[in-house]
């Protein structure tokens, strides 16, 4: 039985009962064009299960997800005669997930096409990065 939230717009989506321009299905994950796309080709994937996020997504579905990202971005380039894609996934509402259905972006990407990512900067201090990397490691022990 594959989890599902029936408020879920992407669980619907999955169920058939609301359409979409699909370009890829198999048993585990399903791939569609997004309905307000950043160009035109932008592309949805996701697993058919219902996982909020990436943390909570199984481990072994991610693998068959790496395969069908490769697999539709080849395809999502090759269509929009893409110059690059940009792959984006975005986990809780203060990253930019508005669907809590863990499913990524494919993006295709033109040279000089205007679309800018987020700025960078640097850390307050040279022990900072440090010290921060050292409490992330910490708790992956």
């Amino acid at each position: 039985m594959i989890p599902k939230d029936a408020d879920c717009i992407f669980c619907k989506i999955v169920d058939k009962a609301i359409p979409c321009a699909r370009v890829f299905e198999n048993e585990h994950c399903i791939a569609f064009l997004d309905i307000a796309p950043v160009h035109p080709g932008h592309a949805l994937v996701m697993p058919k299960a219902h996982y909020p996020t990436l943390m909570d997504l199984p481990a072994e579905l991610g693998g068959e997800l790496t395969r069908v990202l490769s697999r539709v971005g080849r395809a999502v380039m090759e269509a929009t005669a893409a110059d690059g894609l940009n792959l984006m996934q975005n986990n809780y509402e203060a990253a930019g997930q508005l669907v809590h259905h863990v499913h990524f972006h494919l993006i295709p990407r033109h040279s000089g096409d205007g679309l800018t990512l987020w700025p960078q900067s640097g850390y307050a201090n040279p022990d900072e990065m440090s010290n921060l990397a050292k409490t992330i490691a910490g708790l992956l022990e």
